[in-house]
């Protein structure tokens, strides 16, 4: 009789480890698309990432949002000039050159104002030959699932008793739940920063037509530092993947596979946590407010 035990126990054990090593293989076939598909949606420009959009939003930009920004830079440029000439003791000490200078800072704005979206497609070009050129060296250096890894974790797993592979299935299926959610909160990092980026280009005009004043040239600075920050943001979402995709693999090495599930899902949970910080910190790079 305890040949017959012995065989259904082996039997056990074989289709245990089998079932976890597939979800392994699941797992990390899991980390490298999503790896793989953040680099593809991060190293896009606005134009590229969504082409209906961009051109709804360059359209509202040039017809409703250009011509307010062009009253409130005539504003400014009226409101610099009467500076300029009163400025200095009430017209009794005035100075021609002050109007050559108005003049070039008018005709500097006015180009400002006209290239609007060529300035701000500028910076995301820039951003992402940034992030395009990362994504080639992480996409690459992060791939999980080697067969060395697999071998080390089936190791572990076959001199385990029928019970302790069904506790290592039942965490498995947890961490592939974790890896579900963790894949919606990717979705909404990545699509809530292109929707950030959309709204922000569509305003551009109007703090872009401040750049040149004095008094209220603050306003196109700020604008621009947040540009750069939303910008560059992806870049950081590239490192946060990469450095979980690394720290993840280095799971094979564990002491103890239980420790190494648990492990992944805390860096699943932290992931998370941090994908939704980088736009914060990106801002804090950028002192933008």
């Amino acid at each position: 009789m305890n040949w017959l035990f012995d065989g259904i126990g082996d039997w056990l054990r074989q289709l245990f480890t089998e079932a976890i090593m597939a979800k392994f293989v699941d797992i990390f076939d899991s980390v490298n698309v999503q790896v793989g598909d953040i680099a593809n949606q991060v190293g896009q420009t606005p134009a590229a990432w969504n082409a209906g959009v961009f051109a709804m939003i360059q359209n509202l930009s040039e017809t409703v949002v250009l011509p307010i920004a062009g009253m409130f830079l005539t504003f400014v440029l009226c409101y610099e000039l009467i500076q300029l000439i009163i400025e200095k003791n009430n017209l009794s000490d005035f100075d021609t050159f002050n109007i050559y200078k108005w003049i070039f800072k008018t005709f500097v704005a006015v180009f400002i104002l006209t290239n609007t979206f060529n300035i701000v497609m500028a910076v995301f070009d820039m951003a992402q030959n940034v992030i395009n050129t990362s994504a080639d060296l992480i996409v690459g250096d992060t791939n999980l699932g080697s067969p060395e890894m697999l071998a080390a974790l089936e190791a572990q797993l076959v001199d385990m008793s029928v019970g302790e592979l069904l506790g290592v299935w039942l965490q498995v299926q947890i961490i592939g739940l974790c890896l579900s959610i963790m894949a919606v909160v990717i979705f909404i990092v990545i699509w809530g920063r292109m929707i950030e980026i959309y709204l922000t280009v569509s305003i551009a005009p109007i703090p872009l037509s401040t750049m040149v004043n004095r008094e209220w040239g603050n306003v196109g600075n700020s604008y621009l530092k947040s540009l750069f920050a939303v910008a560059f943001q992806g870049f950081l979402i590239m490192v946060c993947v990469a450095i979980y995709a690394v720290l993840v693999g280095a799971i094979a090495d564990a002491p103890n596979i239980h420790i190494a599930i648990w492990t992944v899902v805390g860096y699943t949970a932290l992931l998370c946590f941090i994908l939704l910080k980088t736009g914060g910190i990106a801002k804090s790079v950028f002192a933008s407010s």
